[in-house]
């Protein structure tokens, strides 16, 4: 007997070294311990890291609070509940015209400008070190130049001296001047073309530094894989190795498309005729510059992060597919 009750201390040692081992590796993998193994990493991000939490994260919580009240900012907020939802999705009309064309603006211009940054990125890429850095210069240009609505103006000038209207009426396309701004079938599609125009920003940067990490060996091996195109080899090869830049420009992208609202204010105006080109963020304006009702503004920009948050998601998924 004594030798089965010697195996059975030998089991139960065994089984509580194993209990013990275990705690001990989910306490070195607790956030605490992660933090104090490398507290010196984490003391060079503190100051990011606070400031991110009080300029982003705060804000956030405290205008999801500020949804759910009645605030004027003169008075003390009124706690309200569901009203300020309930009145942005049953009696807003305006509301709904413009959820309408942010959608239309993120379902059009934030893929064709995503696909245009990349394909651009991809394209200059092949260039030469000066050249390259030339037409950068020259497609990232828009996207950071003051005068941009300025020289917009002047094309979409509704009168004979309009460069648009000029150049139609001189090839005898139309026959009187068009108002691009003041007719609404034209304002929303005049809109989505100039935020194309100056779409190629930081995304756009950001493809061109990730196509110049891609390793050059990985092209080879590629080839000797089986690959035999360009289109092939930016599938397999290419997207695969820049999915870092590839999400950080999809997550700029969806931001763009769905904040729009200095162009619809500088080349339509706010209002625009009949609201055309109202987006949620010149409405979220409206409310919260204007007429100073915080609660109700702060519920339009809690809408406008849920479909921001969830588009992110959407497209991390999307993304994470790539080269497969």
């Amino acid at each position: 007997m004594e030798p089965n009750a010697n195996n059975g201390q030998a089991v139960n040692v065994a089984a509580l070294s194993h209990e013990e081992n275990l705690k001990i590796a989910k306490k070195r993998n607790s956030l605490w311990e992660r933090v104090k193994s490398k507290r010196a990493c984490y003391a060079m991000m503190a100051p990011y890291i606070i400031l991110f939490i009080l300029f982003t994260v705060l804000p956030v919580i405290v205008s999801i609070f500020f949804s759910f009240t009645y605030f004027n900012v003169l008075e003390p907020p009124k706690w309200v509940g569901w009203d300020n939802y309930v009145k942005l999705f049953v009696e807003d009309e305006i509301f709904g015209i413009a959820l309408k064309n942010t959608l239309l603006f993120a379902v059009i211009t934030g893929p064709v400008s995503y696909m245009f940054c990349l394909l651009f990125a991809w394209i200059i890429n092949d260039f030469n070190k000066k050249m390259r850095t030339f037409l950068t210069l020259i497609f990232y240009a828009p996207s950071i130049c003051g005068q941009a609505f300025y020289v917009w103006n002047i094309i979409l000038n509704p009168g004979r001296t309009g460069w648009l209207n000029g150049i139609l009426l001189r090839w005898r396309i139309i026959q009187e001047p068009i108002m691009w701004m003041q007719t609404e079938k034209y304002v929303l599609p005049v809109l989505m073309v100039v935020q194309l125009w100056l779409s190629l920003g930081t995304g756009f940067l950001s493809f061109i530094a990730g196509l110049q990490t891609v390793d050059k060996s990985l092209y080879e091996a590629g080839a000797m894989d089986g690959i035999k195109n360009r289109w092939q080899e930016l599938w397999y090869v290419t997207l695969p190795a820049m999915k870092p830049q590839l999400m950080f420009g999809a997550v700029m992208q969806i931001t763009q498309s769905f904040a729009v609202a200095d162009i619809s204010t500088m080349l339509a105006g706010n209002p625009s005729v009949n609201y055309a080109g109202a987006t949620v963020v010149t409405h979220l304006l409206d409310y919260g510059s204007q007429r100073y009702e915080m609660g109700y503004a702060s519920a339009i920009a809690t809408v406008l992060f849920i479909l921001m948050v969830g588009t992110n998601k959407f497209v991390q998924h999307i993304l994470g597919r790539v080269g497969e």
